[in-house]
């Protein structure tokens, strides 16, 4: 049975390749992927009722370079990490409480995010089109507002909800895509050098 890949795949950046590696690179890249997503963790602004953190940066960007598999497999495997307990959520906090708490949301959005940014980016929204990658890490970063929102707002209400869990963040939801997409870039521009 053969294989065909469509235009869209076979011109898309993947630097790293991850489908076609090995189970042990595999492996080896969801371990670093969750190492990445906990030390994005600890970069937080303190908010009111959640932080602002780099975790959206993070779980787009291993979206984008593992593929929207690997990726939300990553992202997965780092909420088990913190629902047994490892410091691994914002400011070191782990537990199951967390995931059913006000960040509740935002948390379970995070696999989703790197799953929707992986899709895109598969398609060729990354690499050298970086208008592409931008709205393809805005669409992650949004997944995450609106899921979050509306987890937040079951619990406190939805006007405060939008206000204190969404309004806030959208300037840093722009501005995380917008490095996202320029450290896409980079990458694309190094291994092209590489080669």
């Amino acid at each position: 049975m053969s294989r065909t890949i469509t235009p869209a795949l076979e011109s898309s950046f993947s630097p790293l390749g991850l489908g076609q590696r090995s189970l042990a690179v595999q492996v080896g890249a969801v371990i670093f992927g969750t190492a990445l997503m906990t030390a994005s963790s600890y970069v937080s602004v303190p908010m009111i009722p959640v932080p602002m953190t780099m975790q959206t940066l993070a779980a787009t960007l291993i979206g984008a370079l593992y593929g929207w598999r690997l990726g939300a497999l990553t992202i997965a495997a780092w909420l088990l990490q913190g629902a047994l307990g490892l410091p691994v959520f914002s400011n070191g906090a782990g537990g199951m409480v967390h995931l059913f708490g006000r960040t509740g949301g935002y948390l379970f959005a995070f696999p989703i995010a790197a799953a929707a940014t992986g899709f895109l980016a598969e398609r060729g929204w990354t690499g050298d089109r970086v208008v592409r990658a931008f709205l393809a890490m805005l669409a992650g970063n949004a997944l995450c507002l609106v899921i979050g929102g509306a987890w937040l707002a079951t619990l406190i209400g939805a006007e405060k909800a939008f206000w204190f869990g969404v309004a806030p963040f959208v300037l840093g939801a722009v501005v995380k895509s917008a490095l996202g997409a320029a450290i896409l870039k980079a990458m694309q521009a190094t291994m092209g050098r590489a080669r």
